[in-house]
């Protein structure tokens, strides 16, 4: 449903401000890694406190995600983006002047609040400013913040670090937001709350949301993607490296394939506007990401893939996986229980998500130890994929209900 709401008359729609202020949140999740060796020296950061740094935005989805969908629910939309990004932006500036590992810590768990508050409302917002015939293809298009936001700060970062410091990537991240922060302030309408359900409770919310079996299937299915992609993708360089390639080259590489992701995001939200179901499109997501794992890391009787072949499963692996958070997202709004629930449904997914990519990394890297090299990794992201299938299925059957309950009213 779009919103009919006073607009300020720009060429720019709103939707695309929303999209924009994703991928800039995204930034601040990816801007770390490039930065954690210099880090390391600066601060003194230990390798226990540097994994605690990359691990914090993940603990604060895991553990505040369902709340910050509920908060995003109940303090309005937009409101909610607005102050993520306001964090985002305190707690970026700040961490340029911080020395300890400590108040580093510190704002990179508000920052990981920030991150949230910007997220969670997003899809909702973005159904209330576009036709029902955009939404597909714009939620499309919103699954890629992460992928593109992530891409872009490994491929920045490590040239502003060298060109400048640390502090002014810090900073300049900080005038990304700022800049966002306006664009969303100026361009995206204020939209009512659903009239229905306005006077429930966050509660009430809460309830509703847990008891919609589509809000489970949805965030378990997105949990099953971002641990197997988290894993691969942030392993590819220590892969690469055993293989003997530069850092510069790994870290090209590596980014690359993260990039690729956003033309699966994009592509989703064509076929679904093209009227394939959300089952075929899941499950083609996932029958890719199990070939291309299966390519990638492989290993028959010690034969295995030439290393150009083998990347390019790993390309196949992530481009043709990320149909899948675009279709979640677009599945989301459809299986909220309310109007007034699907942030709180957005936020439980990124729970979930969270979990997947705190757990994913452990679960393959205890695999390749196990069995002293990564050829076995195909197994576990195959069995992520097998729950995938059985989820998708779920999923498209509560779908075409929804929808046959809606032909017959």
């Amino acid at each position: 449903m779009q919103a009919h709401t006073k607009s300020r008359g720009l060429s720019l729609h709103p939707s695309w401000v929303i999209v924009l202020a994703g991928v800039c949140a995204a930034l601040h999740v990816g801007k770390l890694p490039p930065a954690l060796p210099v880090l390391q020296t600066a601060l003194d950061i230990s390798l226990v406190q540097a994994s605690f740094l990359l691990s914090a935005l993940q603990i604060a989805g895991m553990t505040l995600g369902l709340v910050v969908g509920l908060t995003a629910d109940g303090i309005g939309l937009r409101r909610s983006m607005l102050i993520g990004l306001a964090l985002l932006a305190f707690a970026s500036s700040c961490g340029g002047f911080v020395s300890t590992a400590s108040s580093m810590l510190w704002l990179r768990t508000l920052e990981g609040v920030g991150f949230l508050l910007v997220v969670m409302p997003a899809p909702a917002l973005i159904r209330r400013t576009v036709t029902s015939q955009q939404l597909n293809t714009r939620m499309g298009w919103w699954g890629t913040y992460m992928p593109a936001g992530s891409a872009l700060a490994l491929l920045c970062g490590p040239w502003m670090i060298a060109h400048s410091s640390w502090e002014v990537w810090w900073w300049l991240l900080a005038l990304i937001s700022v800049v966002a922060w306006v664009a969303v302030w100026w361009c995206v309408p204020t939209v009512p709350r659903a009239s229905a359900h306005q006077d429930e409770t966050w509660h009430q919310r809460l309830a509703l949301t847990l008891k919609t079996p589509g809000a489970w299937w949805v965030a378990v299915a997105f949990a099953v993607y971002s641990s197997q992609w988290m894993a691969v993708i942030g392993f590819l360089p220590t892969v690469y490296n055993e293989m003997g390639m530069s850092a510069s080259t790994t870290g090209l590489l590596t980014a690359s394939v993260a990039m690729v992701n956003v033309i699966g995001n994009i592509f989703s939200g064509r076929l679904l506007q093209r009227g394939w179901p959300a089952r075929a499109v899941l499950v083609l997501g996932y029958t890719s990401m199990a070939v291309g794992a299966c390519g990638a890391f492989g290993q028959w009787d010690g034969w295995s893939l030439p290393p150009t072949l083998s990347f390019i499963c790993v390309v196949l692996f992530s481009a043709a996986g990320g149909v899948i958070p675009g279709t979640l997202f677009a599945t989301a709004v459809r299986v909220a229980p309310s109007e007034a629930t699907v942030s709180t449904v957005v936020g439980y997914m990124q729970q979930w998500s969270a979990f997947g990519q705190f757990a994913g990394p452990p679960l393959v890297a205890w695999v390749a130890t196990l069995v002293g090299d990564w050829q076995w990794t195909w197994a576990v992201t195959t069995s992520l994929c097998g729950v995938g299938f059985v989820l998708a299925f779920k999923i498209g059957g509560l779908l075409e209900l929804s929808s046959k309950e809606r032909a017959s009213v």
